[in-house]
């Protein structure tokens, strides 16, 4: 395996340096030379078009935005060309929807989940190869406005949506970049802001590469950040992320496909959903995926998600040095089935270095769109791993595991007796969330239908006290609990049910509570 990573990390190093040496050689297409006016209002979807075919008859060549504002509507990237955005330059999403026309992908199988995955895009990469958005300029999609226009001609009647919930749905807001089984990609130095639906999408593309990026996208709702769907060889470091929705996602939307061989590192993320989410869309799969190095701030859910609910398999992830602030939950792992033929596995995960502190309010409080409220009463809920019956979640490691948790819990607000922990809802078919189960029984970790769990120096911290047990293991098997740090003054703090191998430290024996 380390042969493997080593010789894919050296192919891409080599693709990056003869990539940069290749575009220095090329022609520049400077669009104000087609006609582009920078006035931040002319619609100048032709006139940039225009220099990208020309670039593309040259068999490529750089395209050139100069300082000064520039509007457009869709625009199709070709292979071999690169986008380079000089300092000072915007390239301004148009406001009126009628400026994004749908691409004809006839001969394109579609995936049976079809209601979030819009084929709408400001720059559409279709079978492209050998393409780049470089550059110090801004790409702003003016996602609200548009979106709002979108609003206006569904309740006018001029569009139909028959998936209309109090706003226009996904498929019918553009994003910012669409890139559709494009080979050699890199996205670098740039900033998008502004999307009116996911900010940018990269579908069963091979060797990507986005690095010291800036998104920040809270113009709408489902601003996700970054979205890699069924793709392989992806490098996504440096970057900063701001999202209304989930920060950095991994999607799965074909049975025969997956993603394969992803690095997320060094990047900050905020987000008013999840931090570094997989799924919810997990037909496919998710494999050799490394997430290391990340800081994670105000964000409302989980800093780490780990889903499949859609029959997809998720293996070998490993997710390390995690620094979370003010964030509504550490770890989220969920192995779900709401579709599919039948469930997904779920093994080989682990989690190593990671520190995460956890308020007693909202953590995205201050923000004008914030992550939708549960719609019941509850106290902190805890860091979940939990499968269903019958398909266990498999092989998961933490170690080196800080969480500060807030405490104040009451049983006023909620409560679940230890006696009653079958009536925690399994909720198999539901969408995946780690408020999903409702009020849980512990305040630290829940684990249930799990095969092979080891924790290796757990630090649990309480601001205040808390009623509940740090830990709950509900139908477990093999759980190995070595160094762990734990709050003083309550009488137990592990408790188990239906728990067939327990090995632990003499100091977490004394502290385990069996419910069989």
């Amino acid at each position: 395996m380390k042969k493997r990573n080593i010789l894919l990390l050296l192919n891409l190093f080599i693709t990056i340096s003869y990539a940069n040496s290749y575009k220095a050689t090329l022609s520049r297409f400077n669009i104000k030379d087609f006609g582009a006016v920078d006035d931040g209002k002319t619609i100048n979807t032709k006139f940039i078009q225009k220099a990208i075919n020309a670039a593309h008859e040259e068999n490529g060549g750089v395209v050139v935005f100069p300082k000064g504002k520039f509007v457009s509507g869709t625009l199709i990237i070709k292979s071999n060309i690169h986008f380079l955005f000089e300092e000072g330059s915007f390239l301004l999403g148009s406001k009126n929807p009628g400026d994004y026309p749908k691409l004809d992908l006839k001969n394109e199988r579609v995936s049976s989940k079809t209601d979030d995955n819009s084929k709408l895009a400001l720059i559409w990469g279709y079978k492209a190869n050998n393409i780049s958005i470089t550059g110090k300029g801004i790409i702003d999609g003016q996602g609200r406005p548009l979106a709002l226009a979108i609003d206006s001609l569904h309740h006018k009647g001029v569009i139909v949506d028959p998936n209309y919930s109090g706003r226009p749905s996904e498929t019918l807001r553009p994003k910012i970049i669409n890139f559709l089984k494009c080979e050699k990609v890199a996205v670098s130095g740039i900033t998008i802001k502004n999307s009116a639906s996911w900010v940018q999408t990269y579908d069963l593309c091979k060797f990507v590469t986005i690095e010291n990026i800036k998104v920040n996208s809270t113009a709408y709702w489902n601003n996700d950040g970054i979205n890699i769907t069924d793709s392989r060889h992806v490098r996504i470091r440096n970057c900063d992320v701001n999202a209304a929705d989930d920060g950095i996602t991994l999607k799965s939307y074909f049975e025969d496909e997956y993603n394969d061989d992803v690095i997320i590192s060094n990047c900050r993320v905020r987000s008013s959903a999840s931090a570094i989410k997989f799924g919810t869309a997990s037909i496919g799969g998710f494999k050799n995926i490394t997430i290391d190095s990340i800081s994670v701030y105000d964000t409302f859910r989980s800093a780490i998600a780990i889903e499949t609910v859609d029959g997809g398999f998720i293996e070998n992830v490993h997710v390390s040095n995690i620094n979370a602030i003010n964030t509504g939950n550490a770890i989220f792992v969920r192995l779900g089935y709401r579709s599919g033929k039948k469930p997904g596995k779920l093994k080989n995960v682990t989690f190593k270095n990671i520190k995460v502190q956890i308020p007693f309010g909202r953590p995205d409080l201050n923000y004008d769109l914030r992550g939708p409220a549960t719609g019941y009463f509850h106290n902190r809920h805890p860091a979940s791993i939990v499968g269903i019956q019958g398909a266990n979640i498999s092989g998961v490691v933490l170690e080196n595991v800080e969480i500060s948790y807030p405490g104040r819990a009451s049983k006023g607000m909620a409560y679940i007796p230890l006696w009653r922990l079958d009536d925690v809802p399994e909720n198999i078919d539901h969408y995946p969330e780690y408020t999903m189960f409702g009020e849980l029984p512990s305040w630290a970790f829940y684990v249930r239908y799990v095969e092979g769990i080891t924790f290796n120096n757990i630090k649990l911290r309480l601001e205040d006290s808390d009623y509940r047990p740090a830990f709950v293991f509900h139908h477990v098997q093999d759980i190995a609990i070595e160094n762990l740090e734990l709050p003083m003054g309550l009488e137990y703090q592990i408790v188990t049910k239906g728990v067939q191998v327990i090995s632990a430290d003499s100091a977490s024996s004394n502290q385990i509570k069996k419910f069989d």
